[in-house]
């Protein structure tokens, strides 16, 4: 089981966990758990034949003789990535350039809100419109069920049901492009068998609920099922679904690393006829082992099953990453191996026929509306405007400052406000605002406005102290902690602060506020329990972030365009 793979706040948890759990064990579950004799219930020679109605089964992407078939009946072989988009929200990019790297498919980390900031059904739409512009099929995870039963911080697949349950109406008519896995690796390794019957709990209460599509169920032991739970039981999990559109998803890593387990694995799926993909899979040899990737990748195209590697960029062990720092240009040797070795991306994907074989999307947001300065200071100024529209969806803005026939962005947004900091007293800008959708496609300018930054040092919005500290740190990563205190006789709401940093630190997950980053500048906007700071009050707020060998805490703040004293 790899146990550095997640950006998570604290990663050392789950590894803990899991060398007390898992290393008295990994000796013996890779031969007594993946062997044949650990059979799936039962095998097409003693079942019947399927006898749901085909009305039963989804319009679009759906389960036909235990494989995944596109709404026309064409076969669908995933070959993708997963991207950490929960914690990593400003990579927009990345489905692009996973697209332009050969990849038809790519699985979403999102949070139910359980364990980390919750995706709402405005970003869960952006993302499927992504997936869409770029031409892939779009596998959408919840990834707070990890580990549950053995970490206590895991949410439970019921929570995440309710969590989809709740995004039917943008889920609602993209049954040909998202499959909806119901949580990651949603069981550890205490109890493995405990699996089951949640699983079929979520299943049954999705379809009760009216979602159609395609549902993919993670295995339990950290999505590795060593101990063959999900092979044993996976008969009766997918009779549990009334539509029969149901596949199974198996992890591969360290416990993966022989030959033999791997085709045992697979085959026992595949000769039961029932749908299986890798969902997740690794390469690079941990403690615990070396998962056998080249096996791995394989095997899937000899049987015609997809593979989802692990993962785009931004894990906390970067030997994990497939591109560096996010940067196509830059793959690391983990995914020159996915993307172009043997049996890798680039030679077997096949883009789905749902996208007709036309051309990429080339089509650019219409312009968005004419800035208007709501709020000025003398060192910076918040713009609002109303919204770009797009043939598939608009992710983002960018506001750029106007000046000699050039234009240079200086503040990036995924809502149709801004602050853009770092400005000169008494000095005029010009600003104007353009839209950017899931293909990069950027909109003509919209109208400009001139702004004239106040004179001075003014202090609007009351006097204001901040306080911040790092509350740990890890490979690659940190958790902070800002405390805004109003120390004026009036309360303080709604606010954006804004701070820079100094060293690359990107935020990746923000709890009492919503971070937007523009290279190093960070502007803050309230959560609605945090939006007033009372008289005397105090707000705090948590996040975590990326950060390279240096991590400078910001020097100098501002409450909305005031400066705060630091503490």
């Amino acid at each position: 089981m790899r146990t550095a793979r997640r950006d998570t706040p604290a990663p050392n948890t789950l590894a803990a966990r899991l060398v007390a759990g898992l290393a008295a064990l990994i000796g013996l579950v890779v031969v007594g758990a993946l062997c044949p004799g650990v059979a799936v219930a039962q095998s097409p020679a003693d079942r019947a034949a399927d006898d749901r109605p085909a009305g039963a089964r989804a319009a679009g992407l759906h389960i036909s003789e235990g494989r995944l078939v596109e709404g026309n009946g064409n076969d669908f072989v995933m070959r993708g990535v997963n991207h950490a988009h929960t914690w990593y929200p400003g990579e927009t990019q990345s489905l692009a350039d996973v697209k332009a790297l050969g990849a038809n498919s790519v699985r979403v980390v999102l949070s139910d809100g359980y364990r980390w900031r919750e995706n709402g059904p405005e970003d869960v739409a952006a993302v499927i419109g992504q997936c869409k512009a770029n031409r892939l099929i779009c596998v959408l995870e919840v990834h707070d069920t990890t580990g549950y039963g053995e970490d206590a911080a895991a949410g439970t697949l019921d929570h995440a049901a309710d969590y989809w349950i709740g995004l039917k109406d943008v889920l609602a008519g993209q049954e040909d492009y998202v499959v909806v896995n119901i949580g990651n690796e949603p069981w550890g390794n205490t109890d493995p068998a405990g699996w089951t019957e949640p699983t079929v709990a979520a299943v049954k209460k999705l379809r009760a609920a009216g979602l159609q599509h395609t549902i993919m169920v993670d295995a339990p032991n950290w999505g590795q099922d060593w101990q063959g739970v999900m092979r044993a039981n996976a008969r009766s999990v997918y009779d549990a679904d009334p539509t029969g559109n149901l596949m199974f998803s198996i992890h591969m890593y360290s416990v993966f690393d022989t030959a033999q387990e791997i085709t045992d694995y697979l085959n026992a799926f595949v000769d039961a006829e029932l749908p299986l993909l890798i969902g997740e899979f690794g390469g690079p040899a941990d403690q615990y082992g070396d998962p056998d990737e080249d096996t791995m990748m394989a095997t899937a195209e000899r049987l015609g099953l997809g593979y989802l590697a692990w993962s785009w960029s931004g894990n906390t062990d970067p030997v994990l990453d497939l591109a560096l720092d996010f940067d196509p240009s830059r793959l690391s040797g983990w995914g020159e191996r996915v993307f172009h070795g043997a049996n890798g991306i680039a030679r077997t994907a096949k883009e789905a026929t749902v996208y007709g074989g036309g051309a990429p999307d080339t089509r650019a947001p219409t312009a968005p509306g004419t800035p208007a300065a709501t709020a000025v200071t003398d060192t910076s100024v918040t713009l609002g405007w109303t919204a770009a529209t797009d043939d598939t969806a608009v992710t983002g803005y960018d506001v750029v400052r106007v000046g000699d026939g050039t234009e240079t962005t200086v503040a990036s947004s995924a809502t149709t406000t801004a602050t853009v900091t770092g400005l000169t007293a008494a000095t005029t800008y010009t600003f104007a605002v353009r839209a950017r959708d899931a293909a990069g496609n950027r909109s003509a300018p919209s109208a400009a406005v001139e702004v004239t930054t106040d004179e001075g040092g003014g202090t609007p919005g009351g006097a204001c102290s901040v306080g911040y500290r790092v509350v740990g740190e890890w490979p690659g990563g940190f958790q902070g902690e800002i405390a805004v205190r109003n120390t004026g006789s009036a309360a303080v709401g709604p606010w954006t602060l804004a701070f820079a940093f100094a060293d690359g630190q990107t935020v990746t997950n923000m709890w009492g506020g919503t971070a937007t980053q523009n290279a190093g500048a960070v502007s803050v906007a309230p959560a609605s329990y945090t939006a007033t700071i009372p008289a005397g009050g105090t707000v705090t707020l948590g996040f975590t972030a990326h950060k390279g060998g240096t991590n400078t805490a910001p020097t100098a703040f501002t409450l909305n365009g005031a400066s705060c004293a630091t503490t």
